[in-house]
């Protein structure tokens, strides 16, 4: 059977799927619950032809930190909270990780493919509208910052520095970490003029979260209106939660670090579709 010809008089109509109408792809939010799936396969697609490379530019930052800080300060500092430093900085590591390799994907590679490659602009010419586009992004910056986060952990388990079966909680809060810090850094990329713009995002606000969420040491060394600081930073929830779960303790209040993971996760995300709206209409 011969498929109707297209009308260009005729006024855009609902995707049969169920999506946006074609004629609004600049809508905040998602067109579907799945839509956004065949963004971030196009993006996995492009990234397994260079899969190892990637993978070994974001494992060897962290895995420098942790056996260099580990086998070397470690000497010097024993045990901390009852463990060798190395165990307890293998959570801290994976936790940093997480947050490392989540910004930079959403914000370097996200910036090109939205603003070089106006590879955003193709994608809005199909059924799918911005919304999906914006959390495919925070999805698939979030999936590689899981692959970054589990790598290490494995290579810490098979050292010793992790306990099995009790480090399995912590993947559901790497995926979930990984999701806030995708949300976040997808606010800076709706801003960013440029790619120098995203220096101002890594070293005022990624480097201090590095050092006042209890990566290195413990957040009870820090001063007290510092720990106060330490209660609104994503990263030391997800540290609170991951680190308790690879050493095979009891986690505290599991609730408070979720739900606020959570909220780093829903508002940047809704921020974000508003911010990139208002950047590509104009």
């Amino acid at each position: 059977m011969q498929a109707d010809p297209i009308d260009p008089t005729r006024p855009p109509t609902a995707d049969p799927l169920g999506g946006a109408p074609s004629g609004q792809p600049f809508a905040a939010l998602p067109s579907s619950a799945t839509h956004w799936f065949a963004v971030w396969r196009r993006n996995y697609l492009v990234w397994r032809k260079l899969a190892f490379a990637s993978m070994f530019g974001n494992l060897a930052d962290p895995m420098i930190y942790l056996f260099g800080l580990g086998f070397g300060l470690g000497l010097m500092v024993g045990h901390v909270d009852g463990v060798s430093y190395i165990a307890f900085l293998a959570a801290g590591t994976v936790s940093s990780s997480v947050m490392m390799s989540a910004s930079f994907e959403a914000m370097y590679s996200g910036f090109s493919r939205m603003h070089v490659q106006r590879t955003w602009e193709g994608i809005m010419h199909t059924p799918l509208s911005l919304g999906d586009i914006v959390l495919a992004e925070i999805v698939w910056a979030a999936s590689k910052a899981v692959l970054s986060g589990v790598a290490i952990m494995l290579v810490t388990a098979a050292l010793g520095y992790a306990s099995f079966p009790s480090m399995l909680i912590a993947l559901p809060v790497i995926l979930l970490a990984g999701l806030a810090f995708a949300s976040l850094a997808m606010i800076v990329t709706a801003l960013a003029p440029s790619y120098d713009f995203f220096m101002f995002y890594q070293t005022l606000l990624l480097t201090p979260m590095l050092l006042l969420s209890g990566v290195f040491f413990p957040v009870t060394q820090l001063p007290a209106a510092a720990q106060k600081i330490t209660l609104i930073l994503p990263l030391a929830h997800a540290v609170a939660l991951i680190r308790p779960a690879m050493l095979g303790r009891p986690i505290d209040h599991a609730a408070l670090h979720l739900l606020v993971l959570g909220a780093y996760v829903v508002v940047p995300f809704a921020i974000a579709s508003v911010l990139f709206r208002r950047r590509l209409m104009r």
